[in-house]
C-alpha cells in the first residue's frame, strides 16, 4: 500500500476539468431521452455520444447516478454536478465515449437508505425498481449503441454513489470500473465486486455520509487483493465531487480501464490532500 500526502491547490480559473460550471452549452451537448422498461416504469435521462462514430469502432458508456439534490423529472437538474467534464471539449475529444445521466424520480436510487447498506452483518437489500430499471436502460443502450462492454463505467455522487456500490456488487460482471464519491457500502459485500477496479473519493469533514464509509471500504477491497486507489480531502465536507471532478487523473484512469486488461497490475493507493 502506498500512502502519500500531497499539498492540493484547487486554483479554479486554471482548471479546465472544472465541473462547476453548468449551463445552457451542457444542455444542449446532453441530448433529452426517456426510457420505459418491461414493466412500464419511465427513467428520464441525457446523453452525450461521441462526436465522430467510426464504423465498426466501440466506444466506453459511463452511467453517472446523481445526489438527491438533483431529483425530479425535469430532465435537467441531474447535470448539475459532473457533466461538463465529459463535454468539455478537450476531454470529449480525448475521450470519446457514450456519458448517460439518468434521473431518480422520487426516493432513493437504492429505494431506501438505511443500515442495511453500510452495516457488516445486515442482510442484502432487494434490488429497487430504480436499479432494475438502470440495468434494462443499460442493456437498452448496448443494444442500440457501438459500446464496448469491456468498458462500462459507473461514477456516483452521495446517494448515487452508494447506488455505484450496491450496483457493482449485485453486478460486477456488467461493471469494469467504478467511482464513488462520498458514498458508502456494507464492505462485507465487496468481495463480490474484487475484479471491479475502483476509484474512490471522500472528504474528511462529511456529516452526512462519513468519511469512515469509503475508508472501510477501501480496506475491504484491499483485503482481496482488488484494484483500487482511495483519494480523501482534507477539511472538505459532503460536497467533495468538485474536487474529485478535478483530480487530475481522474479520467485518464477511469477511461484507461477494460476487462480485457487481465496481466494489470494490483494498485492499491490511499492518498491524503491537504487543502
Amino acid at each position: 500500500m502506498k500512502v502519500s500526502t500531497i499539498l492540493y491547490l484547487t486554483i479554479l480559473a486554471l482548471m479546465p476539468l472544472s465541473a462547476l460550471a453548468h449551463g445552457p452549452q451542457v444542455n444542449e451537448e446532453y441530448t433529452k431521452h426517456v426510457f420505459v422498461d418491461s414493466l412500464e416504469n419511465s427513467m428520464p435521462y441525457r446523453m452525450l455520444s461521441p462526436s465522430e462514430i467510426e464504423s465498426g469502432k466501440e466506444y466506453p458508456l459511463v452511467l453517472f447516478l446523481h445526489g438527491s439534490g438533483e431529483r425530479g423529472n425535469d430532465n435537467e437538474k441531474q447535470l448539475a454536478h459532473g457533466a461538463s467534464i465529459f463535454s468539455n471539449p478537450v476531454n470529449s475529444d480525448k475521450y470519446p465515449a457514450f456519458v448517460v445521466f439518468p434521473q431518480c424520480k422520487e426516493k432513493y436510487w437504492t429505494g431506501k437508505i438505511d443500515e442495511q447498506f453500510f452495516m457488516p452483518g445486515s442482510p442484502v437489500p432487494p434490488e429497487s425498481k430504480a436499479e432494475e430499471t438502470l440495468m434494462e436502460l443499460i442493456n437498452h443502450l448496448i443494444a442500440n449503441n457501438p459500446i464496448d462492454k469491456n468498458r462500462i463505467y459507473i461514477v456516483g455522487i452521495s446517494m448515487g454513489g452508494i447506488a455505484a456500490y450496491d450496483l457493482v456488487c449485485r453486478h460486477p460482471d456488467i461493471f469494469t470500473a467504478a467511482v464513488p464519491i462520498c458514498g458508502a457500502v456494507n464492505p462485507e459485500r465487496l468481495s463480490d465486486a474484487r475484479n471491479v477496479k475502483f476509484m474512490i473519493f471522500h472528504g474528511e469533514e462529511d456529516d452526512e455520509v462519513p468519511s469512515y464509509c469509503s475508508r472501510e471500504a477501501y480496506k475491504a477491497l484491499n483485503s482481496v487483493g482488488a484494484n483500487v486507489e482511495y483519494i480523501e480531502f482534507a477539511g472538505i465536507g459532503h460536497d467533495c465531487w468538485s474536487s474529485a471532478f478535478n483530480y487530475p487523473t481522474l479520467l485518464s484512469w477511469l477511461f484507461s480501464q477494460s476487462k480485457t486488461l487481465t496481466h494489470q497490475s494490483v494498485d492499491t493507493n490511499l492518498t491524503y490532500m491537504n487543502r
